[in-house]
């Protein structure tokens, strides 16, 4: 598909990660003024929420967008997401009759503050790239046992803290907790000296469901994807993760990018999942591509210094995609709700260069990784982490926005207070 021009100006430029092909959901707030819902189109948001009001939307069941999340509307279903893409093109795309009306309701993008898109109804993270697990289990249990018997069989996942979810720009806080050492008797309460990032791409859950589903239902019941970092305490999962797997150190914080690209505007980037020498159950197979061709990125920058790419690499490397985790989230009849949130587990490619967390660039903290003004094993207090993706159209890109947290130093002992109980 080439690039859609539209009568905005800024959308039209190649690098621009906004363009009419992209228009991606999220919920800006200007000084003063409460938070609402808006769509990216090149360096403006332009307030859909002002548009309904005012009777430009037309969209059945309205209004789906009076509120400062965009849950209604996905509730709504594939028709009305449809129905509003297709909406938002005649009314933005070049020679557009209605661009008087429309030039109002931009509002410049530097000028506004980004909240977390959606109300986060539940947040699962899965395990599911081959080569970062591959990584993870080499260095923690050796190469010829690195994938336990279960992996290539289904999606590894586990349930996360919905509440701990911000959005892009929130500082993080580095976390206490229990840790263990190899040398040492007793665990010990301390600050994680370990902190860590992944790289994932977050699918938010547009439909609900009621019972098992199958991997092209699953497709058809995602109505975008986002960013996503979920920092991880690897010195607290060490400790804790046996035999349930990871709790406290995963819990701190998960950041995700402010705008839902919608599943429509990836559709031309479709591409499979890898060659399986496992062949799946016929629940999970794919009926098609379900893959995309995102290109990601990890930069970190020290506080005070410039930022320095530790990390390329490609949603396509994935195992398993969103829709088979969502598919083998329901087979036990889960019900799944609106504004579920499926992390899909960190994004690592076949080389060092592509490893989708610090852990795996540093293998373990054995090998540190060059930054401005020296090196890091794993994140120091004042590092900026950010994630960025973008998909490369002909003549147009299809971005995310960053996905972009600071390290915070840890709080004094939390527990050294007196509290009266």
């Amino acid at each position: 598909m080439p690039l859609l021009r539209s009568w905005v100006d800024s959308a039209n430029a190649p690098d621009q990660p906004f363009p009419l092909n992209n228009l991606p959901c999220g919920v800006f707030s200007r000084s003063g003024e409460e938070p609402r819902c808006g769509v990216a189109i090149g360096d403006f948001v332009l307030d859909v929420a002002g548009l309904e009001e005012a009777g430009l939307l037309a969209l059945p069941g309205a209004p789906l967008l009076d509120v400062p999340y965009w849950n209604e509307l996905m509730e709504a279903g594939p028709e009305i997401w449809a129905a509003l893409r297709a909406r938002l093109v005649e009314m933005l795309a070049e020679g557009s009759v209605e661009r008087a009306t429309v030039q109002p309701w931009l509002v410049p993008l530097a000028g506004v503050e980004l909240h977390l898109p959606f109300l986060i109804s539940e947040y699962t993270d899965f395990y599911a790239g081959r080569h970062h697990a591959t990584n993870v289990g080499t260095m923690f249990r050796g190469a010829e046992n690195a994938l336990p018997p279960n992996w290539l069989h289904i999606p590894i996942g586990y349930n996360g803290r919905a509440s701990s979810v911000v959005v892009s720009g929130t500082p993080v806080r580095r976390p206490w907790g229990q840790v263990k050492g190899p040398d040492h008797a007793m665990p010990a309460f301390q600050p994680s000296r370990r902190f860590d990032i992944e790289l994932e791409l977050g699918a938010v859950v547009g439909m609900p469901s009621d019972g098992p589903v199958t991997v092209a239902e699953a497709d058809a019941m995602i109505f975008g994807y986002l960013l996503l970092n979920d920092w991880s305490a690897r010195d607290i999962q060490a400790w804790e993760y046996q035999p349930l797997g990871p709790f406290q150190a995963k819990a701190t914080a998960t950041t995700i990018s402010p705008w839902i690209v919608m599943k429509a505007a990836l559709e031309p980037f479709r591409c499979p999942t890898p060659p399986r020498e496992v062949p799946l159950l016929p629940h999970l197979q794919e009926p098609g591509p379900m893959l995309y061709d995102i290109a990601l990125e990890v930069g970190l920058a020290p506080e005070g210094g410039c930022e320095t790419v530790i990390a390329r690499t490609n949603y396509r490397e994935m195992y398993y995609s969103a829709a088979q985790q969502l598919a083998h989230h329901t087979t036990s009849g889960c019900p799944m709700n609106t504004g579920d949130l499926l992390g899909s587990g960190t994004i690592s490619g076949p080389v060092k260069e592509s490893r989708g967390s610090l852990l795996e660039l540093s293998w373990g903290g054995k090998e540190p990784i060059p930054v401005d003004g020296g090196t890091r094993t794993f994140i120091e207090d004042g590092d900026r982490l950010v994630l960025r993706g973008r998909c490369r159209g002909d003549g147009y890109s299809v971005g995310f926005g960053d996905c972009e947290g600071t390290v915070l130093p840890a709080l004094a002992d939390p527990y050294s207070r007196n509290i009266n109980l």
